[in-house]
C-alpha cells in the first residue's frame, strides 16, 4: 500500500511538473547548451558551424578592455541600484501603508512607469535629453543655462543619466513588493511597540525592517539579476555606437554589438556564455548567504523535516 501511495504521488509530481521542466529545458537549458556549443567557433549564424577555435573567443573577450569595462558597469549598475532605489521603495511604501487620501492614486503613478515598455521609455528619454531636446530646452527658458549638459553623450554624466531612468523605471516594483511586506506584517506588534512607548521611528527600526528582511532580500536578488542582463534602455537611448564611448556599454550590449552587428554569432555566443556564467555564479552565492535563512525551511520531506 505504502508503494502504491508512493507512486502514486510521483506521477502527480510528474504530472504537475512536467510541462514546466519541458518548457523550461526547451527555451533555457538547450539554448545555454547550444550557445556554449557555437562559443567554441567562428560562426556566422547559418549553416553548421565547422570553423573550431576552441577557447580563442572566450580569451579574446577576456583580454578586450571593452569587454572589462562593460562588466565594471554592470557591476556598478547593480551597486547604484541597491542603494538608490531600496530606501526610496521602503519610504514610499512606509508612506502608502498610512491612512491617508490619494494613496490609491500615488501608488498607481509610482507603478505606471514600471509597465510602460522599455521601447517606449527609452525613445521617450532619448528624446527629452539629446541635447535639443525638451529638458535642456527648459532649462535655457528658466535662465539655468548652466545646468545645460550633454545628458546622454557626456561621459562624466551619462552614467548618472542611466541611474536615474533605471530608478525611475523600475522603482514601482520595489514600491510594491515592499508595500506587499508591510501588509504581511501583524498590526498588534505596532500596537504593541505603541503601548511600550516606542516612537514612529524606532518602530520601524524593530519591527518594520527585521519583519519586511524576506522582502528586501528577494527585492535585491532580483534587482541583481536584472541590472546584470540590463540591455533594451541602453540599447535604445545610446544605441549601437554611442553606449561604448559614454561610458554606459554593458555586457549584454557588448554581446549586441560583437556578436549580432559584427556577424560573429559565435563570438556572440561566448559572451552569452561568460555572462550567463557570471549571473549564475552571482546568484548561487547570493542564494548560499542571503537567502538561505528564508529558504531553509521552504523545502520539507513528507515528515516535516527538512530535505536534504
Amino acid at each position: 500500500m505504502a508503494r502504491r501511495t508512493d507512486w502514486r504521488v510521483r506521477g502527480e509530481i510528474a504530472l504537475l511538473a512536467g510541462p514546466g521542466i519541458l518548457v523550461f529545458v526547451t527555451f533555457v537549458i538547450l539554448p545555454v547548451l547550444m550557445a556554449a556549443f557555437y562559443g567554441f567557433f567562428k560562426w556566422k549564424g547559418f549553416g553548421f558551424p565547422d570553423d573550431f577555435v576552441g577557447f580563442e573567443n572566450y580569451l579574446l573577450i577576456l583580454k578586450d578592455a571593452t569587454f572589462r569595462e562593460a562588466v565594471g558597469h554592470n557591476l556598478f549598475i547593480v551597486v547604484a541600484s541597491l542603494i538608490l532605489q531600496g530606501p526610496l521603495a521602503i519610504l514610499f511604501a512606509l508612506l502608502m501603508n498610512q491612512r491617508m487620501r490619494g494613496c490609491s492614486l500615488i501608488r498607481v503613478l509610482i507603478f505606471v512607469p514600471y509597465v510602460i515598455s522599455e521601447v517606449v521609455v527609452g525613445t521617450g528619454w532619448s528624446l527629452m535629453l539629446r541635447d535639443t531636446g525638451a529638458l535642456n530646452s527648459m532649462l535655457e527658458k528658466l535662465g539655468l543655462e548652466s545646468l545645460v549638459q550633454s545628458w546622454i553623450a557626456d561621459p562624466s554624466v551619462a552614467m548618472g543619466t542611466l541611474m536615474f531612468i533605471i530608478s525611475w523605471k523600475y522603482i514601482g516594483f520595489a514600491v510594491i513588493l515592499m508595500l506587499a511586506g508591510l501588509q504581511s506584517i501583524p498590526e498588534e506588534l505596532y500596537e504593541a511597540a505603541s503601548i511600550d512607548g516606542a516612537s514612529f521611528w524606532q518602530t520601524q527600526w524593530r519591527i518594520t525592517l527585521p519583519l519586511l528582511g524576506p522582502t528586501i532580500r528577494i527585492w535585491a536578488f532580483l534587482s541583481i539579476i536584472g541590472s546584470l542582463q540590463l540591455f533594451d534602455l541602453v540599447n535604445i537611448i545610446w544605441g549601437q555606437y554611442v553606449a561604448a564611448t559614454a561610458g554606459t556599454s554593458t555586457m549584454a550590449t557588448y554581446m549586441y554589438q560583437n556578436g549580432h552587428l559584427a556577424g560573429n554569432y559565435g563570438f556572440g555566443s561566448a559572451v552569452a556564455v561568460l555572462l550567463f556564467v557570471i549571473s549564475l555564479v552571482i546568484a548561487l552565492v547570493y542564494q548560499r548567504f542571503a537567502l538561505r535563512r528564508d529558504t531553509a525551511g521552504a523545502v520539507t520531506g513528507p515528515s516535516g523535516r527538512k530535505s536534504s
